[in-house]
């Protein structure tokens, strides 16, 4: 049966490692499917110690283990760790496309979207240096996400964008550039091909016909910059310094106008925490500056209906949402604030 939950992707890791004991010439495919659905299952530490077991062996494919090591240390909390692993990988520069198609769709999945822009032409120059070789199956996914990449970054097309959009045009009548269409990768929440083609399927057998948000409920939410963030982004775009004097300034703007809106009746509130890659993105998106400060509101509009946005308020006793580690009621809930 198909593991479906948490304890169904334990039982079958489980097995697969009594199996990986009985053959231990098959070790390596096995702990990998293990490692794979532990982290499906959550215990991505468990995970990291099979990932280790096997480097620790002398794996076939050391590099692609070590990517796979580095985006589950990434995903929980082992940032650093995980960034050391992929500077070692790019350094070592493997022949073999999928350590580098994983580490380059671990920076994207988290904003990196210049460090994944390099990456994936890093590979792309190592593995088909003139463009005119054959393409190989598994080449095909850099050349694929480079090109999604240079779409959310906004970037012209080069002659491997164009090798890229060769490659998929003999196998879909989509192309890349609407596959990989920005406002679209925004609004769908997704970049996964299949649903991506599910929805342009839908919307062209519709002609027309409007969805409210893709059928996508969203909160009314507020923005949030974590305080690194804001720094960042006041840095490199000073014209938005009276959006946000100070952060202190910030946080109690976001309380004060959640409660305004939560005494007024208003139902669905939120809160959606921004990173300055991702505003980025989204304004290379709109073919917009980032500077501008009437994009803002788009962009926490879009994260809504993509599922970003946490609700407020917060239980009291929990966390509060500024990330001060404090309850939110000895914090931006007290009865004070």
């Amino acid at each position: 049966m198909r593991p479906d939950t948490p304890a169904d992707h334990i039982a079958e890791a489980e097995r697969l490692l009594r199996t990986a004991t009985q053959y231990p010439e098959d070790q390596e495919p096995l702990l990998l499917q293990a490692a794979a659905h532990l982290e499906l299952a959550g215990d991505r530490e468990r995970a990291s110690t099979l990932y280790d077991r096997l480097l620790a062996s002398g794996p076939e494919r050391p590099y692609l283990v070590k990517a796979l090591q580095a985006a589950n240390l990434w995903e929980y909390g082992h940032e650093a760790e995980a960034r050391a692993l992929i500077g070692g990988i790019r350094t070592a520069a493997p022949a073999d496309p999928s350590p580098w198609e994983i580490v380059a769709e671990t920076l994207e999945a988290h904003d990196e979207l210049d460090a994944s822009h390099a990456c994936f032409t890093e590979a792309v120059a190592l593995l088909l240096p003139s463009g005119d070789e054959e393409i190989s199956y598994e080449t095909q996914p850099l050349l694929t996400g480079r090109h999604r990449v240079r779409r959310l970054l906004g970037h012209p097309h080069d002659r491997w964008d164009l090798l890229a959009d060769k490659v998929h045009s003999a196998q879909s009548d989509i192309t890349l550039d609407e596959l990989h269409d920005p406002n679209r990768l925004w609004a769908l929440g997704s970049d996964n091909p299949a649903e991506l083609r599910a929805e342009i399927a839908r919307l062209r057998s519709e002609l027309g016909s409007y969805r409210t948000a893709l059928s996508r409920p969203f909160p009314v939410a507020v923005l949030h910059w974590p305080e690194p963030e804001l720094t960042e982004l006041l840095a490199a775009y000073p014209e938005l310094e009276s959006e946000y004097p100070t952060h202190a300034a910030h946080l109690t703007d976001i309380e004060a106008s959640l409660r305004d809106l939560a005494s007024t009746g208003t139902a669905n509130l939120g809160i959606v925490t921004a990173t300055v890659p991702a505003y980025e993105a989204f304004a290379a998106s709109e073919q917009s500056s980032p500077s501008t400060p009437d994009l803002l509101p788009q962009f926490t509009t879009t994260l809504a209906a993509r599922g970003r946005a946490t609700t407020w308020p917060p239980a009291r006793h929990t966390a509060c949402w500024c990330g001060s580690g404090a309850a939110y009621r000895d914090c931006h809930g007290g009865a004070g604030f």
